[in-house]
């Protein structure tokens, strides 16, 4: 997603121009949209005419109109959103109060204004705008002198650097101008690696190359991270995978990433961290049932325990149309993360997502039982 640009104040309101590049921006929008904002964006409006004789004629025009909000429905299939909602700005081809509906389509421009930008909110703007916090695969494709450092997401691959310098041959008898260079490149390389990659969230570093180039740098710089104590690069050593290439230029991850070996590991990376929060959570209702609950209640009682570790929620809850609904398990949120707990957003088009959303779209894994909330939420509807 492009950010043209973001005027938003401290009390949360405000409003940020977007252009959707990519099939996955779309489902961003789509979860960034909600009943009551205001969106300002192109649209074909259908506008009759009266000659002078008395007939008419249609034609359609092309005009800018601002909605208030009122549904935002998506099309997977086409990846278009369409917005229906009542005009709120003076227009010389519709009416102020009536209603219009805005197909919105990739790299179309548009507005969008809140009242309020909660948190849930702002981090769904700053993920869809951020490809790094949604990339869970990195590549470094090289070669003696040239190296490409890639984030590789389910729609595109980023180029995040490219070093690329220049490495004396090796003489007979001398080689010491170039491994001194070739040095040189390594560090480069790792310092890139270091700056460009988030480790937080990338679950698989590709490292490729021709011959034994890869082999070599990546002990260098394992050898570096000991000697310059670089915790990052120690902490994630597992997360490399050193596979051939033919080059160090960036069409060679293409051969990279068809690889069988490759594919087979990247399988592993597919299973999001919300899939094993979600089969962590059965695990533990099935053997520890008091440190494992669902539904907004229960939820909201071991909250008030502060004993959330891992919150669960489907990113439908914050779809409703229902403003104090929405406010509602923003503020469960937002509570939880002051608490120290995990908050994980599940997406509805994820058979992960689809799970939750059969246990009422919330559930806890808890930092310790809490055996009594079951009798307590019994006596409430006794009461």
């Amino acid at each position: 997603m492009k950010l043209v640009r973001k005027e938003i104040e401290r009390n949360g309101t405000g409003q940020v121009v977007l252009i959707p590049e990519e099939s996955e921006d779309m489902w961003h929008l789509y979860n960034l949209i909600s009943a009551g904002d205001s969106l300002k964006s192109t649209t074909i409006r259908k506008v009759k005419e009266e000659s002078a004789t008395g007939s008419s004629s249609a034609s359609k025009v092309r005009t800018v109109l601002t909605l208030s909000v009122e549904s935002v429905e998506f099309d997977t299939i086409a990846c278009t959103l369409r917005i229906k909602g009542r005009n709120i700005q003076e227009n010389q081809y519709v009416k102020m109060g009536a209603y219009h509906t805005i197909d919105i389509q990739l790299n179309q421009r548009l507005t969008l204004a809140k009242l309020k930008w909660d948190i849930v909110s702002l981090d769904r703007l700053e993920m869809s705008c951020d490809p790094s916090r949604t990339a869970d695969v990195a590549a470094v494709v090289m070669q003696e002198g040239l190296a490409h450092i890639c984030l590789v997401t389910q729609c595109m691959t980023i180029t995040r650097a490219k070093i690329e310098q220049n490495i004396p041959r090796k003489r007979k008898g001398s080689c010491s101008q170039h491994e001194k260079s070739l040095i040189r490149f390594y560090e480069t390389v790792m310092q890139a690696i270091v700056r460009h990659l988030r480790f937080d969230v990338v679950k698989c570093v590709l490292l490729a190359s021709p011959g034994f180039v890869k082999d070599q740098f990546f002990d260098y710089m394992m050898s570096e991270a000991i000697k310059q104590d670089i915790r990052v690069l120690i902490e994630n050593k597992a997360k490399f995978l050193l596979v051939h290439a033919s080059s160090g230029h960036r069409y060679a991850l293409k051969e990279v990433l068809v690889d069988p070996a490759v594919t087979a590991r990247l399988a592993d990376t597919k299973a999001a961290s919300e899939v094993k929060a979600l089969d962590s959570f059965y695990h533990t209702l099935q053997n520890e049932p008091d440190r494992a609950y669902y539904g907004l209640g229960h939820v909201q009682r071991a909250n008030d325990s502060n004993a959330i570790d891992v919150l669960m929620l489907t990113d439908e809850l914050f779809r409703s149309s229902d403003l104090a609904t929405r406010q509602k398990y923003v503020a469960l949120v937002e509570s939880v993360r002051e608490n120290g707990g995990d908050v994980k957003i599940f997406s509805s088009l994820h058979l992960s997502g689809e799970q939750l959303g059969q246990l009422s779209g919330v559930a806890a894994l808890l930092r310790f039982p809490l055996p009594n909330i079951e009798s307590d939420s019994d006596d409430d509807d006794s009461d």
